[in-house]
């Protein structure tokens, strides 16, 4: 085996997806994937892809902003031994890829991607071999009851039984309250994870728990209803509310996870690469796991390509109670080819024979 292996080439591209219907959060609303596509070759000739997928709702992150970073690595990188991928993360993230973790999350995507492709190892067993398989929830937007309802019903059409729906939009609680009820006259027994995306305040949040014990609904999960910072306010909504809280805009670093724990503020910790990168995401995974807290795997508005490296990392390292990878099904075109399986939803990487497996068309 080659022990040192250094980058031949480096190109950066616009991803841009179209979606069948806008993906609304409470932050905001997203009508395209405006994504980047990374493609490193090495000098084996192996090429690894990355995909950056920033959200400006969920956390400001642009494509430029996106762009930007990356593009300024093709003026280092050439060259460069990337034999251990943590140390060219981190020059990565030195120069520049702190300020962007959908940029960071590319970048170290296309070199793992390459580096396992040449050693003809399956993302899924690098990452530990856990497992290969994960059962995905689906997505109901921000939108009208009317509209949730027939969301909810398109969703139990795929089978797909996990329900996760986003609420703290605009429109208050009361609102909120009507969509979930409609979607429960149509999914009476599916687990619902109810988003927030940081976007209620300590007052809402009371309002609409109270509106759902009213309505005899029992959420799965409470994710980030409260803004990111708030970590008293998040403890105190795990106990009066008595039902299981997620961190996600709340925890970006091992360091954060450890705050969570520490103040007791989640029971999960939702992680999602994009955040800030593949190695910080196992940071967070690590300390989460010593701490007893459960793990959720995520992202944002991401193709096929990042969000099969998601199921790899969360199959390949096991413990994942909860799993949201949904958005491929929000796309209206594929420009990939390989890939995770979907059955209902269950997802499978056991085909994977080396790397992530996705290529553009």
């Amino acid at each position: 085996m080659n022990l040192r292996r250094s980058v031949r080439a480096f190109l950066v591209t616009k991803l841009d997806i179209p979606l069948h219907t806008p993906f609304g959060i409470s932050g905001g609303a997203q009508a395209m994937a405006n994504n980047v596509l990374v493609s490193l070759t090495l000098d084996n000739g192996v090429t690894g892809y990355g995909e950056a997928a920033p959200l400006p709702p969920y956390n400001g992150e642009t494509q430029a902003d996106a762009l930007k970073v990356l593009n300024h690595a093709s003026t280092w990188i050439i060259g460069k031994d990337c034999s251990d991928w943590k140390n060219l993360a981190s020059e990565f993230r030195s120069q520049g890829g702190n300020s962007c973790g959908s940029a960071q999350c590319a970048f170290e995507m296309a070199l793992l991607d390459a580096l396992t492709q040449s050693d003809g190892i399956p993302l899924w067993k690098f990452f530990g071999g856990a497992s290969t398989d994960l059962e995905t929830d689906m997505t109901v937007t921000t939108g009208s009851p009317a509209e949730a309802k027939e969301a909810a019903r398109d969703i139990l059409a795929r089978g797909i039984n996990q329900i996760k729906i986003k609420v703290g939009g605009p429109k208050g609680t009361d609102y909120d309250l009507e969509r979930l009820a409609a979607i429960r006259s149509i999914a009476p027994t599916s687990p619902l994870i109810l988003d927030g995306n940081a976007g209620l305040s300590r007052e809402a949040a009371k309002t609409l728990v109270e509106g759902l014990k009213k309505l005899a609904i029992t959420p799965a999960l409470l994710e980030q209803w409260l803004p990111k910072n708030d970590l008293e306010g998040m403890g105190e909504l795990a106990r009066y509310s008595g039902w299981l809280v997620a961190a996600d805009e709340s925890v970006c670093s091992k360091e954060d996870a450890q705050k969570i724990a520490d103040l007791k503020a989640a029971q999960v910790i939702n992680i999602k690469l994009m955040k800030a990168g593949i190695a910080t995401a196992l940071d967070i995974a690590s300390v989460a796991k010593k701490e007893g807290l459960r793990l959720m795997i995520g992202g944002n508005v991401e193709s096929i390509l990042a969000m099969t490296v998601s199921a790899c990392f969360a199959a390949g390292l096991g413990g994942f109670s909860f799993a949201d990878l949904d958005t491929p099904l929000f796309l209206a075109s594929n420009p990939f080819k390989g890939g995770f399986t979907l059955t209902g939803g269950a997802i499978s990487v056991a085909h994977i024979k080396a790397g992530h497996s996705v290529s553009p068309l």
